[in-house]
């Protein structure tokens, strides 16, 4: 930071420090023109999310319009690949996500998917992604880390997650590494509620805390917390207001230089803390810029939140609760940022063509019969994805119809297994396509009974829990449900014979 920028950080109204810190998101398909007005007077940038994508023309237009109002506005997204996906939204994406590369464990493959990624972001004009995910996913029922997760050995997610932000900031596009200080190992879902992993320090710094030190060896330039409760840690609080947790762990402790960004602070697990209240205590526990969340719809909303929000910041500074060096220190970090990312690159490092296809690929684990079949059934799970992932198609059905055209597809949800035609089943090759088997138990019995009548392959395409279905004439597990993982499994179902094994 150069002496003018200090002078502009000195010269600069607290109001106007406030506005610097925060990154909220809108509703809407087009920018309304508040969301324009907002960085003309200094917004740090804005969060994009599913509600603001039908395709990827629409979105680039939206993007260059943000851009058009100021150039170096933050634009920030999650794409992690697989699951969760922003720029294929309504497609499904053409990379698997962590939990297949951390199953194919190829950090050179990580590095060149997360290269891909990043120069897709970078041409759109996104120059901030919300990924990787650096979660040691050690519990079965989590339902909201899974297989966005490397996987659940700490060492393992290690490598990976220095992988993909080096592949990441390759392209000039900032990875901001997720959900400090971790996720992995909750049952809970902080959309809904405030999760408690309750270890012991030990137990974290052995399990949790791994990947994110190699993240900040990596020189990842964002970090994000999780508003998950360690009480070990961070107390009766959620990490996001903890400064224990965010300065003295993640800053002094970790070494991590860059800006910490929380995560979006509308989701259940702040507890009852109104905006400008968690905005107050995020900042004071040492973030550097506060995740606003989706948006409401309706004009006047955006304009509404952001004032709530610099108003309520003004008034902590006046009362003492927050400083105005911590806010300048703030500004500082995301002034950093900004000028890497404005930063002249030399020549990009060439993206590998289909290192998506060779992931989904190679990532397939296989057991007994995979093929080939001629008309099988199909059974495709209907299940509901999480809030993160919002409502990204995935399936196996559709795939599978291109290259087996006799197949026949039926649809199940969990609350209708029981009452599934199970004669249909008799004397036919059934393929079962289901995501987190092991949290439906009515699927997991159908499964049992259609097994005992005839041949059924089960496909997994969640995180594989352990399920105890018996009699099963072969199982795929894919470790993710994206689209390009999806056309792997229905070739392998056509052919009986890996790609990679020819």
């Amino acid at each position: 930071m150069n002496a003018t920028s200090m002078t502009h950080q000195e010269n600069r109204t607290v109001a106007e420090l406030a506005l610097r810190t925060l990154l909220p998101g809108f509703a809407g398909l087009s920018v309304p023109p508040e969301a324009k007005g907002a960085l003309n007077e200094g917004l740090r940038g804005y969060a994009l999310f599913g509600n603001n994508i039908r395709d990827r023309d629409q979105l680039g237009e939206l993007i260059a319009d943000l851009r058009g109002a100021r150039s170096n506005a933050f634009i920030g997204l999650d794409e992690e690949g697989g699951d969760i996906t922003r720029l294929h939204y309504t497609t499904g994406a053409t990379t698997p996500g962590n939990a297949a590369l951390g199953a194919v464990d190829d950090t050179e493959l990580t590095r060149d998917v997360y290269r891909g990624i990043g120069a897709e972001l970078r041409d759109i004009g996104v120059d901030v992604d919300f990924a990787p995910v650096a979660d040691v996913n050690t519990h079965s029922a989590n339902s909201i880390i899974g297989t966005r997760s490397f996987g659940s050995d700490p060492e393992r997610v290690a490598r990976h997650v220095a992988a993909a932000v080096t592949g990441l900031q390759d392209m000039g596009v900032a990875a901001c590494v997720k959900h400090f200080p971790g996720h992995g190992a909750t049952t809970q879902d902080s959309h809904h509620t405030l999760p408690t992993v309750d270890e012991s320090l030990d137990v974290l710094r052995q399990r949790e805390f791994g990947p994110f030190r190699a993240a900040v060896a990596a020189g990842t330039r964002m970090a994000m917390t999780g508003h998950i409760r360690m009480p070990a840690l961070t107390g009766a609080q959620p990490a996001t207001f903890s400064d224990a947790a965010v300065t003295a762990l993640l800053r002094r402790e970790m070494g991590f230089g860059g800006v910490v960004v929380t995560d979006a602070v509308d989701m259940r697990a702040v507890g009852t803390a109104g905006p400008g209240e968690a905005v107050v205590r995020a900042l004071a526990a040492g973030c550097d810029l506060v995740c606003l969340g989706a948006g409401q719809p309706g004009p006047g909303a955006l304009r509404s939140l952001i004032d709530d929000c610099t108003g309520a910041v003004v008034a902590a500074v006046a009362a003492g609760t927050l400083t105005r060096e911590r806010l300048e220190e703030a500004n500082r970090h995301g002034d950093a940022l900004q000028d890497w990312l404005r930063t002249p690159w030399g020549i990009a490092p060439p993206v590998r063509r289909g290192a998506g296809r060779e992931a989904a690929r190679r990532a397939l684990r296989t057991v007994g019969r995979t093929g080939p079949l001629d008309a099988p059934l199909v059974v495709q799970l209907d299940s509901e994805a999480n809030l993160a992932a919002g409502r990204v198609p995935w399936a196996l059905a559709p795939y599978l119809a291109e290259v087996l055209p006799a197949c026949e597809i039926l649809h199940v949800s969990d609350a209708s297994a029981g009452d599934f035609p199970r004669e249909r089943a008799d004397g036919r090759d059934v393929v079962f396509v289901s995501r987190d088997t092991h949290r439906f138990p009515a699927v997991q019995r159908l499964i049992q009974d259609l097994a005992a009548r005839t041949d059924v392959m089960l496909v997994e395409m969640g995180w594989s829990g352990g399920e105890d279905i018996r009699g099963l004439s072969g199982r795929i597990h894919t470790f993710g449900a994206a689209r390009v993982t999806a056309q792997a499994v229905a070739r392998l179902l056509a052919d009986g014979v890996r790609e990679d094994a020819r």
